[in-house]
């Protein structure tokens, strides 16, 4: 005797299609389920994940508001990269530029100084036969002509300079390729004073050695002159 295939009763077939359409129709409700889908106040804080929220997606005020949960938030509560610049921090940035920027051009005009051939309009630096020493410009030979002490002070004047100081001329007479004059030559410093015109003046002698002569002799002298021209 055959037996005839089983055939599926009608409750059960109902049932598998009803089974069927809820296993499809969550797959399908999963996939589309975005923040819009969330009706309003339906989710409780417990079950939203830390950090999962933006700042920027809170209504202002809506955390002090909150029973239960205090007036304000800990930097621990609050994920830094949701955050815009504060305004103030914005303004020290600017500061901080603007004060490189002053450094910069300070140091650029620095540059400048150094690369310039005037200073205020005038000339700097040092003229033929002079060399630089001690912040100014000395005269490397001293005058052809021998001339009492006022007389050596008003030709350095009105050269622009002024006789040296006697410590200054006995320094500068051990520079290399500097000769003084035999004979001793003339500062600027006042070494005895007796009474009107009659004077001392200290002098220095070739091989640098300090003195004092009567301000009416006549003697070599050098001019300093400032480096400003």
């Amino acid at each position: 005797m055959r037996q005839g295939r089983g055939r599926l009763s009608p409750a059960l077939v109902v049932a598998s299609v009803a089974l069927f359409v809820a296993l499809g129709g969550s797959v399908y409700a999963a996939a589309k389920i975005d923040g819009k889908a969330i009706k309003v106040k339906s989710l409780p804080g417990n079950r939203l994940k830390p950090r999962s929220v933006p700042a920027n997606r809170l209504k202002l005020g809506v955390l002090s508001s909150l029973s239960g949960y205090p007036a304000q938030i800990t930097g621990a509560e609050v994920n830094e990269l949701t955050l815009g610049q504060v305004p103030e921090a914005a303004h020290a940035e600017t500061a901080g530029r603007a004060q490189s920027a002053v450094e910069a051009e300070t140091a650029q005009n620095a540059i400048h100084a150094v690369n310039a051939g005037t200073v205020n309009g005038h000339s700097a630096g040092c003229m033929p036969g002079t060399q630089p020493f001690a912040g100014a410009c000395w005269q490397l030979a001293p005058a052809d002509t021998a001339l009492t002490a006022p007389a050596a002070a008003s030709s350095c004047a009105a050269q622009g300079g002024a006789l040296p100081e006697a410590l200054q001329l006995a320094a500068f007479s051990q520079q290399p390729g500097v000769a003084l004059a035999e004979g001793d030559e003339w500062t600027g410093e006042m070494a005895i004073y007796t009474g009107p015109d009659i004077y001392s003046v200290a002098v220095v002698s070739a091989a640098g050695v300090v003195g004092s002569s009567p301000s009416t002799s006549t003697k070599k002298f050098r001019c300093v002159i400032p480096l400003l021209r």
